[in-house]
Protein backbone atom coordinates (compact mmCIF):
# COMPACT_ATOMS: atom_id res chain seq x y z
CA UNK A 1 0.00 0.00 0.00
CA UNK A 2 1.66 3.07 -0.95
CA UNK A 3 2.19 5.65 2.13
CA UNK A 4 0.21 8.96 2.81
CA UNK A 5 0.72 11.87 0.98
CA UNK A 6 3.07 14.57 3.05
CA UNK A 7 1.52 17.11 4.32
CA UNK A 8 4.11 19.50 4.04
CA UNK A 9 3.96 19.32 0.20
CA UNK A 10 1.39 21.49 0.26
CA UNK A 11 1.98 25.47 -0.74
CA UNK A 12 -0.28 28.36 -0.36
CA UNK A 13 -4.03 28.44 -0.25
CA UNK A 14 -5.09 29.36 -3.08
CA UNK A 15 -9.08 29.09 -2.82
CA UNK A 16 -10.51 28.65 0.18
CA UNK A 17 -13.89 26.87 1.19
CA UNK A 18 -16.01 30.15 1.50
CA UNK A 19 -14.40 30.81 -2.07
CA UNK A 20 -15.57 27.30 -3.27
CA UNK A 21 -19.13 28.00 -2.13
CA UNK A 22 -19.42 31.71 -3.29
CA UNK A 23 -18.39 30.28 -6.59
CA UNK A 24 -20.59 27.19 -6.81
CA UNK A 25 -23.75 29.42 -5.70
CA UNK A 26 -23.07 31.72 -8.63
CA UNK A 27 -22.83 29.08 -10.97
CA UNK A 28 -26.12 27.42 -9.34
CA UNK A 29 -27.49 30.64 -10.36
CA UNK A 30 -26.67 31.05 -13.70
CA UNK A 31 -27.06 27.01 -14.60
CA UNK A 32 -31.13 27.84 -12.80
CA UNK A 33 -31.46 30.95 -15.44
CA UNK A 34 -30.46 29.10 -18.33
CA UNK A 35 -32.31 26.33 -17.95
CA UNK A 36 -35.46 28.02 -16.79
CA UNK A 37 -36.87 24.74 -15.49
CA UNK A 38 -35.93 22.07 -18.04
CA UNK A 39 -35.09 19.21 -16.25
CA UNK A 40 -31.16 18.97 -16.76
CA UNK A 41 -28.54 15.32 -16.70
CA UNK A 42 -26.08 16.56 -14.60
CA UNK A 43 -23.00 14.51 -15.52
CA UNK A 44 -19.89 14.29 -13.24
CA UNK A 45 -16.23 13.45 -14.71
CA UNK A 46 -14.67 11.34 -12.32
CA UNK A 47 -12.43 10.85 -9.87
CA UNK A 48 -11.97 15.00 -10.01
CA UNK A 49 -15.31 16.41 -10.46
CA UNK A 50 -16.69 14.83 -7.31
CA UNK A 51 -16.53 17.06 -4.73
CA UNK A 52 -18.06 19.79 -7.00
CA UNK A 53 -20.80 17.88 -8.59
CA UNK A 54 -22.33 17.15 -5.72
CA UNK A 55 -22.03 20.39 -3.84
CA UNK A 56 -23.33 22.11 -7.37
CA UNK A 57 -26.03 19.42 -7.27
CA UNK A 58 -27.21 20.14 -3.96
CA UNK A 59 -27.27 23.99 -4.60
CA UNK A 60 -29.45 22.82 -7.61
CA UNK A 61 -31.58 20.82 -4.78
CA UNK A 62 -34.90 23.00 -6.12
CA UNK A 63 -34.32 22.32 -9.55
CA UNK A 64 -34.87 18.79 -12.10
CA UNK A 65 -31.75 17.26 -11.88
CA UNK A 66 -30.45 13.52 -12.55
CA UNK A 67 -26.76 12.58 -12.01
CA UNK A 68 -24.38 10.57 -13.89
CA UNK A 69 -21.05 9.77 -13.99
CA UNK A 70 -18.51 9.33 -16.74
CA UNK A 71 -14.46 8.05 -16.01
CA UNK A 72 -12.01 9.14 -18.40
CA UNK A 73 -8.11 8.94 -17.90
CA UNK A 74 -6.23 11.62 -19.73
CA UNK A 75 -3.35 12.15 -16.92
CA UNK A 76 -2.00 9.11 -16.17
CA UNK A 77 1.42 9.67 -13.22
CA UNK A 78 2.02 12.73 -15.16
CA UNK A 79 0.94 15.66 -17.80
CA UNK A 80 0.68 13.88 -21.13
CA UNK A 81 2.36 15.61 -23.67
CA UNK A 82 0.57 14.28 -26.91
CA UNK A 83 -2.73 15.64 -28.22
CA UNK A 84 -5.56 12.53 -28.33
CA UNK A 85 -4.47 10.02 -25.36
CA UNK A 86 -7.74 10.73 -23.74
CA UNK A 87 -9.47 7.21 -23.17
CA UNK A 88 -13.06 6.53 -22.01
CA UNK A 89 -13.08 4.26 -19.26
CA UNK A 90 -16.21 4.20 -17.76
CA UNK A 91 -19.38 5.69 -19.60
CA UNK A 92 -22.78 7.06 -19.01
CA UNK A 93 -25.33 4.61 -17.06
CA UNK A 94 -28.13 7.16 -18.82
CA UNK A 95 -28.57 8.05 -22.55
CA UNK A 96 -27.92 11.68 -23.44
CA UNK A 97 -30.10 11.20 -26.55
CA UNK A 98 -32.84 14.21 -26.76
CA UNK A 99 -31.88 15.21 -22.71
CA UNK A 100 -30.37 18.79 -21.42
CA UNK A 101 -26.61 17.56 -20.34
CA UNK A 102 -24.46 19.30 -18.37
CA UNK A 103 -21.39 18.10 -18.29
CA UNK A 104 -19.23 19.39 -15.09
CA UNK A 105 -15.51 19.31 -14.86
CA UNK A 106 -13.35 19.96 -11.95
CA UNK A 107 -10.77 22.57 -14.08
CA UNK A 108 -9.96 22.51 -17.55
CA UNK A 109 -6.13 22.86 -18.50
CA UNK A 110 -5.39 21.83 -21.64
CA UNK A 111 -9.03 21.52 -22.63
CA UNK A 112 -7.72 18.44 -24.30
CA UNK A 113 -10.47 15.70 -21.68
CA UNK A 114 -13.00 18.80 -22.23
CA UNK A 115 -12.76 18.91 -25.95
CA UNK A 116 -12.92 14.54 -26.36
CA UNK A 117 -15.93 14.45 -23.74
CA UNK A 118 -17.99 17.15 -25.58
CA UNK A 119 -17.32 15.46 -29.12
CA UNK A 120 -18.37 11.72 -27.54
CA UNK A 121 -21.44 13.30 -25.91
CA UNK A 122 -22.40 16.20 -28.77
CA UNK A 123 -22.33 12.71 -31.19
CA UNK A 124 -25.06 11.48 -29.09
CA UNK A 125 -27.79 13.75 -30.14
CA UNK A 126 -28.35 15.35 -26.84
CA UNK A 127 -31.03 18.17 -26.78
CA UNK A 128 -28.33 20.77 -25.08
CA UNK A 129 -24.42 19.94 -24.06
CA UNK A 130 -23.06 22.55 -21.81
CA UNK A 131 -19.74 22.47 -20.27
CA UNK A 132 -19.45 23.52 -16.47
CA UNK A 133 -15.66 23.68 -14.69
CA UNK A 134 -15.05 25.06 -11.22
CA UNK A 135 -11.81 26.59 -12.53
CA UNK A 136 -10.34 27.61 -15.78
CA UNK A 137 -6.73 27.48 -16.22
CA UNK A 138 -5.92 28.69 -20.03
CA UNK A 139 -2.62 29.79 -19.58
CA UNK A 140 -1.69 26.01 -21.48
CA UNK A 141 -4.75 25.24 -23.77
CA UNK A 142 -4.06 22.99 -26.54
CA UNK A 143 -8.34 22.60 -27.23
CA UNK A 144 -9.99 25.20 -28.75
CA UNK A 145 -13.20 24.27 -25.84
CA UNK A 146 -15.81 26.72 -24.71
CA UNK A 147 -16.94 26.62 -21.33
CA UNK A 148 -20.42 27.88 -20.41
CA UNK A 149 -20.04 27.92 -16.80
CA UNK A 150 -16.58 28.53 -15.25
CA UNK A 151 -16.46 29.54 -11.67
CA UNK A 152 -12.98 30.97 -10.91
CA UNK A 153 -9.62 31.21 -12.87
CA UNK A 154 -7.25 29.06 -11.60
CA UNK A 155 -3.24 30.58 -11.25
CA UNK A 156 -0.89 28.86 -13.36
CA UNK A 157 0.56 26.28 -10.76
CA UNK A 158 -0.77 22.76 -9.71
CA UNK A 159 -3.53 22.95 -7.90
CA UNK A 160 -4.75 20.10 -5.12
CA UNK A 161 -7.50 19.59 -3.14
CA UNK A 162 -11.60 19.37 -3.54
CA UNK A 163 -11.02 17.21 -5.85
CA UNK A 164 -7.77 17.70 -7.41
CA UNK A 165 -4.88 15.66 -6.66
CA UNK A 166 -1.34 14.56 -6.79
CA UNK A 167 -0.94 10.89 -7.32
CA UNK A 168 -4.87 10.12 -6.18
CA UNK A 169 -4.03 12.34 -2.63
CA UNK A 170 -5.05 15.42 -1.21
CA UNK A 171 -8.67 15.36 -3.38
CA UNK A 172 -10.35 15.60 0.55
CA UNK A 173 -9.14 18.75 1.32
CA UNK A 174 -11.91 21.38 1.50
CA UNK A 175 -10.16 23.90 -0.16
CA UNK A 176 -7.64 24.57 -3.17
CA UNK A 177 -3.97 24.81 -2.56
CA UNK A 178 -0.96 25.09 -4.62
CA UNK A 179 1.41 21.66 -4.39
CA UNK A 180 5.20 23.06 -2.66
CA UNK A 181 7.28 20.95 -4.68
CA UNK A 182 4.80 20.67 -8.40
CA UNK A 183 5.80 17.66 -11.01
CA UNK A 184 7.71 18.72 -14.00
CA UNK A 185 4.15 19.89 -15.49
Amino acid sequence: MKAAADLGMLGDIVFTADDIAAAIRRLADAIRRDYAGEPIVLVGVLKGAILFASDLMRQLSDYPITIDFIVVSSYGTGRRGAKGDVRLLKDLDTNPAGRNILLVEDIVDEGLTLEYLLNNLQSREPRSLRACALMDKPFHRMADVHVDYVGMTAPDAFLVGYGLDYQEAFRNLPYICKLSCPPNQ
